[in-house]
């Protein structure tokens, strides 16, 4: 959603995944509307975080924008709930935001000044934010974690770079598919508006961050989610 975002609006954009072809067939797809190329790394460990730094170092001389939006979750009862199922998803959720963003430094930095900053958005959850019904404990537990390294990086990385982070509720991705084929109607109820989240609210909210707009705002945590943790 974002990554479309990004290419209707011009942008040049390099996009990442683990899963080489899945990547490339979307970097295809964008490519009809706009310049998307793809990137495959595993962002899950320092290695493939440096190597996809490196790859994006040899294209372009800056970076204006990084988007860290890979994430993965799990969910078990608790006593089901054993290391695997927290350093899949905190290696990939907060270590992997974190190693990007460092090896990184460098291009957003002279994309960046104290008037037009360049910008890191990272993708955070409104399950950070509140309790969710389902037994996902390292996910939440990684998205609260996101949203405290977002402000903890905005202090650091200021004033070249800003860092805030988008917490999403309820979207079409396909993270959340089998949840909403379950219960989508029952979220979307349960929402102040009453929907659950497009494509262009997320791409909208992406690109305000990245736009004039949002060059004074870092550290923040925008909830994107009809109202959600608002009742929850």
């Amino acid at each position: 959603m974002i990554a479309e975002g990004f290419v209707d609006a011009g942008a040049t954009v390099y996009i990442s995944a683990r899963k080489a072809d899945a990547c490339r067939q979307t970097a295809e797809e964008l490519s009809k509307r706009g310049s998307c190329t793809a990137l495959p790394a595993d962002l899950s460990t320092e290695a493939g975080c440096r190597g996809l730094a490196d790859e994006v170092a040899e294209r372009e001389p800056q970076l204006d924008v990084l988007v860290n939006n890979a994430g993965a979750t799990w969910g078990a009862p608790l006593e089901q709930f054993d290391d695997a199922a927290w350093d899949r998803v905190l290696d990939l959720n907060v270590k992997g935001v974190f190693h990007l963003t460092k090896f990184l430094k460098q291009l957003l930095h002279k994309a960046g000044t104290d008037e037009d900053p360049s910008r890191v958005i990272n993708i955070g959850s409104i399950d950070g934010i509140q309790v969710p019904l389902l037994e996902t404990y390292s996910y939440s537990a990684s998205k609260a974690a996101v949203h405290q390294l977002t402000r903890h990086l905005a202090r650091h990385l200021a004033p070249r770079t800003t860092v805030n982070a988008i917490a999403p509720g309820p979207f079409e991705s396909k993270m959340m598919a089998a949840t909403l084929d379950a219960f989508g109607d029952h979220i979307a109820a349960s929402a102040p508006l009453k929907r659950i989240g497009r494509p262009d609210d997320m791409a909208g909210t992406a690109i305000f961050l990245a736009s004039r707009a949002g060059a004074y705002l870092t550290g923040a945590i925008v909830p994107v989610d009809g109202g959600i943790a608002t009742v929850g």
